[in-house]
């Protein structure tokens, strides 16, 4: 188990040395301005991670052909809270907060924990892509990414307006459910999905083919 962890830090080092970094960048603002504000970040980025944490969990349990009940298990997770990684960008609309009163820093802050979160779901994404492929084959694991950034797409309305979270949907499912039905007929939801959805799938695309090339 301790050689496991110490591959996994090496393996993700850089990942550690980035959220190490928005953590600094924090605790200086709080020096600064003496303010709590920005302190949900560090819940967000948390959030953010899950994927990531699930997405290798599966994988290593795939790689190993590892129990088939728990692999579906972390997969379903890592669809809960998939949309989490996204979501995280529109924190910066926090920045009109009245709360917000260096300008400058409280910038680079929330875009330092956006890339970081986003970059998190990314990088689940492709661990899970690689899962897909190979137990199914290329075409059918690009089109469930496809479906799977279109549902992050309305996660992110669901989050951002509408103010549910992942465990809503065991805590208070129909409250949620009526809210999913009814939203669906209204336009800038919609757009919104495709809008947020279409952006993480080229990011997903753009990232996976560096890789492919770099290999």
């Amino acid at each position: 188990m301790k050689q496991k962890l110490i591959l996994f830090i090496k393996s993700n080092f850089s990942l550690l040395a980035a959220i190490s970094f928005a953590f600094l960048i924090l605790a200086v603002r709080i020096k600064i301005t003496g303010s709590l504000f920005f302190t949900f970040l560090v819940w967000n980025l948390f959030l953010a991670g899950l994927p990531y944490l699930f997405s290798q969990l599966l994988k290593y349990l795939n790689n190993s052909n590892g129990n088939k009940i728990l692999q579906l298990g972390f997969f379903a997770m890592w669809m809960l809270f998939l949309p989490n990684s996204p979501y995280i960008i529109t924190d910066l609309v926090h920045l009109q907060n009245e709360n917000s009163i260096m300008v400058w820093l409280d910038l680079l802050l929330v875009f330092v924990y956006a890339i970081i979160g986003l970059l998190l779901g990314l990088f689940s994404m492709i661990d899970v892509y690689h899962v897909l492929k190979s137990k199914y084959n290329t075409k059918n694991a690009n089109f469930f990414m496809i479906y799977s950034c279109l549902l992050c797409g309305y996660g992110i309305y669901l989050g951002r307006f509408l103010r549910f979270n992942s465990w809503d949907l065991f805590t208070k499912p129909q409250v949620l459910l009526y809210n999913i039905a009814h939203s669906l007929t209204n336009y800038n939801v919609w757009a919104m999905t495709f809008a947020f959805g279409g952006l993480l799938y080229i990011l997903f695309w753009t990232l996976q083919s560096k890789l492919i090339i770099k290999k």
